[in-house]
């Protein structure tokens, strides 16, 4: 007799729908926990990066003064015993032109004619250093400086976008092809004018009435946001109360820094696609001042239609937005990032420190002024 043994068949265990959702959701859960925290490293490293940039062009500022016993000017403008401001004696190049020799581009700064002007028919024998940039002059958090370059638009430049850069003037040309370049070098380092008003002829929605001259007693407990100088210029009896005057006719010694060099800052970031003239050469685009609050944005889209047309107070045509957002706006002249909550901001003593913009007004304008008498203490900042 045949036996037949009895056959044990096993059951194969599998996942069920439910298990693999719930393993998919704890996997996402982890992702989503996981993501900011990769992304907070990353953004640390880059801030880390902008803090080491902004000391090399801090120590450079001091051996610039060690040698010439003065910071540099914010630009080489001839205004001076009636000078022509647009003449041939006016190069037009910012202070960051002038320091390149103590940030180690000794050879950029060699292949700049410091003697011809920019607006100049020679103005073209600065197109090698045109088209370098060292990465130096860069935040790394700021996704949208083109690496150091963007567009070229107005002033004899075609409409090349809303991020594009007015020049000074149409930009050189190419040596070999006779063609004018297509792109103006950036930085996101702009040096201080500290507390002179930023609007020109009309204040800017935070600095006290231009109408009141520099000498005007407010009532007290009122304190004052701008004084005369637009920019750091002598315009309406001003005087430079930062480092930096784009004209060329006042400049900064630590001597002269009598709030103190801990308390004064000289240079701070700032964002190329938010200002029409960020131009790394050229002084219109070197300088920024501490009566806009920080990380003041100036993202509002521009108008091709209108010519990009807008400039200061002055609308230029009802198609054309000109508000205290708009990129043509004096209020693009302000110190801002990308960095989450403030700004990397470099004081005179070679310092840097990351300014909340939450910083109370008062304070920040203060800390623009390297001679202004106010009273700041390090943990108002």
């Amino acid at each position: 007799m045949i036996k037949l043994e009895s056959v044990r068949v096993s059951r194969l265990s599998a996942f069920t729908l439910i298990e693999l959702l719930v393993v998919i959701a704890i996997i996402a859960v982890l992702i989503s926990l996981l993501l900011p925290a990769v992304q907070s490293a990353r953004e640390a490293a880059r801030r880390a990066q902008c803090v080491n940039n902004m000391k090399q062009i801090g120590l450079a500022l001091h051996n610039y003064h060690d040698v010439f016993g003065a910071f540099p000017v914010g630009g080489l403008m001839n205004r001076r015993a009636g000078g022509d401001p647009w003449g041939a004696q006016s190069t037009h190049l910012s202070w960051r032109a002038m320091i390149l020799p103590m940030i180690e581009q000794n050879n950029l700064y060699n292949t700049v004619n410091y003697d011809v002007s920019m607006l100049s028919a020679f103005g073209d024998s600065i197109w090698t250093a045109w088209n370098t940039m060292s990465s130096v002059w860069l935040c790394p958090s700021d996704g949208r400086n083109g690496g150091g370059f963007l567009p070229a638009s107005g002033n004899g430049n075609p409409y090349r976008g809303d991020d594009a850069q007015f020049p000074l003037g149409a930009t050189p040309k190419n040596p070999l092809t006779g063609e004018r370049s297509d792109k103006v070098g950036v930085s996101n380092y702009a040096g201080s004018y500290g507390d002179n008003y930023s609007g020109i002829s009309v204040a800017l929605p935070w600095e006290t009435d231009v109408s009141l001259s520099n000498g005007m007693v407010l009532p007290p407990g009122q304190p004052r946001f701008g004084w005369h100088g637009f920019w750091g210029t002598n315009s309406n009896n001003g005087v430079l109360r930062g480092y930096f005057d784009y004209w060329g006719i006042s400049y900064g010694t630590i001597t002269s820094t009598t709030d103190g060099t801990s308390n004064t800052i000289i240079v701070g970031e700032c964002l190329p696609y938010q200002d029409v003239s960020n131009t790394f050469w050229h002084d219109i685009g070197c300088s920024a001042g501490t009566t806009i609050p920080i990380n003041w944005k100036n993202n509002d889209s521009t108008n091709p239609s209108a010519g990009l047309c807008c400039s200061g107070q002055d609308p230029g045509g009802s198609s054309c937005s000109n508000g205290v957002t708009c990129r043509f706006n004096y209020s693009a002249k302000g110190f801002k990032s990308e960095h989450p909550g403030g700004a990397n901001l470099l004081f005179t003593d070679g310092s840097v420190h990351f300014l909340k913009q939450s910083i109370a007004r008062v304070v920040f304008n203060s800390l623009g002024s390297r001679n202004g008498g106010e009273v700041v203490s390090s943990d108002q900042y």
